[in-house]
């Protein structure tokens, strides 16, 4: 059913309560877990500046891969960028270009008021993406 999983994630705990979950799903298809960080941008002096330590959350990215990889998933590493606010729409370019049939990003634990005022990647992805996408909870609120 799924040959390619895509995991959106951005450096926080929430993010990468998703691992396991695809891991699991690609344990029992035998499908490739992608581990995807879409680094955002702001337009400042000099150009384009990332918003967060990209360099500690692709460190962090490549453990969890090899990790994953250890334990007999394929799994591959792809990086994004976009530039005011645009992860979601990255993360479904690149799972169109891999062709992932299914997008798997954590839910990070807000209430509801919260996220209807501010918004976030997941719930934009939910809305642009034209696949499955799986939002998993944080681990404290299951």
């Amino acid at each position: 059913m799924f040959k390619t999983l895509l995991v959106g994630l951005d450096g926080s705990h929430d993010s990468e309560a998703a691992i396991p979950v695809a891991a699991d799903i690609a344990r029992r298809y035998d499908a490739l877990v992608v581990l995807c960080h879409v680094e955002e941008r702001v337009v400042g002096k000099g150009g384009p500046q990332p918003i967060r330590d990209v360099e500690t959350i692709q460190a962090g990215i490549q453990a969890r891969a090899k990790e994953l990889s250890d334990q007999g998933i394929a799994t591959k590493v792809e990086w994004g960028a976009s530039i005011l606010g645009g992860p979601a729409q990255v993360l479904e370019q690149i799972a169109d270009r891999l062709k992932a049939e299914l997008i798997v990003v954590g839910r990070k634990g807000r209430s509801q008021i919260v996220a209807v005022a501010v918004g976030s990647v997941t719930d934009r992805l939910l809305h642009v993406s034209e696949r499955c996408v799986l939002a998993v909870p944080p681990p404290e609120s299951r």
